[in-house]
């Protein structure tokens, strides 16, 4: 795929730079000739001369100030992803999750405007306007919902909305970009979720009615995304204070498009469809045990349920009108770029649960 010219966006911070998004994001940014700092717990495994890793928690203000010092864009990819809600969640999980994903947002935020950035897309999800109704073409018009199945979204909504209310303080152009669920190579949440529950022997059946569609964001389509969004940040952008969907333009059904990654790996997806009302009933009742007896945790929580067996696809519209966004890969092409890796991700997670 050609590249864009991306040397106007300058010195580039990429938080999370270690993770998945994040560490594809830094290959991409060198590829295109960047300077790049990349923030993170953990150290890069990447190595190029234009290349600075960072080491730090973005919990800790005076190490993200030190770390925005020189540079022109930030992408902020870094999060926890705290997937319990309701009566699972505990305090210190929600101190946690809100100190990482809202107070570390503002931290970052807060040292780029004093460091004199002058570019901040942040990495928000399509969650934050899910609120357990059906979506076919959802766009950015519609509210925030109230209505919250996880601590993630509650933190990623709260966020998002700090960032795009700064757009323009003190020379920085904010905008945010919300992708659906992220695939691709490196990816440690989608499939691995779903590995987990194929090695457990707890995939025997498919949930819903087989019609409800939602959509994937392939990495390197969220990528370019964020890239064209950051382009467009600027006293003439349009992109300013904008919230944006982005991925890859194809709703389907979660259990077809799991269905090639799951044959891949060797196992067969089942036939067999279970009415979604039964299993988050079953769900409800074994987290009920789980409080009770400290039984072992649902392998989804009950509101989980409504996100494989409700319609939740958005346009991508609005980012193909301000943006110029078409997504670089189709499903089938990221399939074919990625099974390799999801192979050798499904053959360790075998590895490691023999051992």
């Amino acid at each position: 795929m050609a590249l864009i010219d991306t040397r106007s966006l300058g010195t580039v911070l990429v938080t999370g730079g270690s993770g998945f998004v994040g560490g594809n994001f830094v290959q991409t940014l060198l590829d295109n000739g960047n300077r790049v700092k990349s923030f993170d717990l953990v150290p890069s495994k990447l190595e190029h001369p234009n290349l600075e890793t960072i080491e730090a928690n973005i919990c800790d203000a005076e190490s993200v100030y030190a770390a925005c010092a020189g540079v022109d864009t930030v992408f902020h990819t870094a999060a926890i992803i705290d997937l319990k809600g309701g009566k699972a969640v505990t305090k210190e999980y929600r101190d946690r999750s809100y100190a990482i994903n809202v107070d570390g947002t503002k931290n970052l935020l807060r040292a780029a405007q004093d460091q004199g950035a002058s570019r901040f897309i942040y990495t928000a999800s399509n969650s934050v306007v899910i609120g357990g109704k059906p979506i076919q073409n959802g766009d950015e018009t519609m509210s925030y919902t109230s209505r919250f199945n996880d601590l993630y979204t509650e933190t990623k909504v709260v966020a998002e909305q700090f960032v795009l209310a700064a757009n323009g303080e003190k020379g920085v152009f904010t905008c945010s970009i919300r992708p659906s669920g992220i695939w691709g190579p490196g990816d440690q949440t989608m499939f691995m979720l779903l590995f987990e529950q194929v090695l457990s022997g707890l995939l025997k059946a498919r949930v819903g009615s087989g019609k409800a569609l939602l959509d994937n964001s392939y990495v390197h389509n969220l990528i370019h995304g964020q890239i064209l969004a950051a382009l467009k940040l600027s006293d003439h952008g349009v992109a300013g204070g904008q919230a944006y969907f982005i991925n890859d333009g194809e709703p389907v059904n979660m259990f077809d498009f799991s269905k090639p990654v799951i044959e891949a790996v060797g196992e067969k997806m089942p036939n067999f469809w279970v009415p979604s009302g039964l299993v988050k009933l079953a769900m409800t009742v074994w987290q009920e045990l789980h409080f009770k007896f400290n039984l072992p945790e649902p392998p989804m929580p009950p509101l989980g349920i409504e996100r494989v067996a409700l319609d939740n696809y958005f346009s991508i519209e609005k980012a193909r009108r301000d943006l110029g966004y078409e997504p670089l890969y189709n499903t089938q092409q990221g399939l074919e770029q990625c099974l390799p890796f999801y192979k050798r991700l499904f053959s360790d997670m075998k590895l490691q649960r023999s051992a």
